[in-house]
């Protein structure tokens, strides 16, 4: 079975446009025209990934991201009005993997498409034990699982990815432009929003303190470590 991805806009133009764009690039595509019936569809048709449109009537593109995130970790694109800097900030910090600005070009649009699928489907190399611990934290390489406490934390694609960066470089700093191409790629290399704002969701979701943090600590000017390798076990 192909690659299916579900397109949600309440425009038609950009349905039909985004719909000849990826079958042409031999997607398999579905599409919603609101938040409400894209639910649906996540939950009947499972789609590998979603190109989810901000503005919609009924449920808008940031609360249906957020309802999707609630049950599953289907990587998602958001689309955003060209010059919007708070479209993209808030469509990462409700759990978007990415973004793409209207108006787009097809190449930009299928180039998106294709490292978030990447991001999702491809293996981290580099990691030889099942299992990582770092003070209450702890990641089942395995099964891609982390764990705080006792109690599974929930992540997406690219946030998984960009923890096993620092869980693979624990105690060495590693520079935003090292961890940008090592999880987006080397396209994003530039695009230091992306990476503050998915540091930013992952403390969240980590810390027991985002704004004191123990697993994700920033060296001003130099970058962003694990703290020292004899705070970790492998096992």
């Amino acid at each position: 079975m192909g690659t299916r991805i579900l397109v949600v806009d309440d425009e038609q133009l950009y349905r039909h446009l985004l719909r000849v764009n990826l079958e042409t690039e031999g997607y398999e595509v579905i599409a919603a025209r609101d938040g409400e019936e894209a639910i649906e569809l996540v939950t009947s048709r499972q789609p590998d990934l979603i190109i989810l449109d901000v503005a919609m009537p009924r449920l808008d593109g940031f609360s249906t991201c957020e309802r999707i995130r609630q049950f599953s970790d289907v990587p998602i694109i958001m689309l955003t009005a060209r010059g919007e800097e708070q479209d993209r900030v808030k469509g990462l910090n409700v759990g978007a993997d990415d973004y793409v600005t209207k108006p787009f070009s097809a190449t930009e649009l299928v180039a998106r498409v294709r490292a978030v699928l990447r991001r999702a489907k491809t293996p981290q190399h580099g990691i030889q034990n099942r299992y990582f611990t770092h003070k209450n934290l702890r990641i089942d390489f395995a099964r891609a699982e982390v764990w705080k406490d006792d109690r599974q934390i929930y992540l997406s694609a690219t946030e998984y990815r960009l923890l096993i960066q620092f869980a693979q470089h624990a105690g060495r700093i590693l520079t935003a432009e090292e961890l940008l191409t090592a999880v987006w790629g080397e396209s994003y290399r530039e695009d230091k929003e992306i990476l503050w704002v998915s540091i930013a969701r992952l403390r969240q979701k980590l810390e027991d303190d985002p704004h004191n943090p123990q697993h994700i600590v920033t060296r001003s000017g130099l970058g962003y470590l694990m703290p020292a390798p004899d705070q970790a076990t492998h096992s």
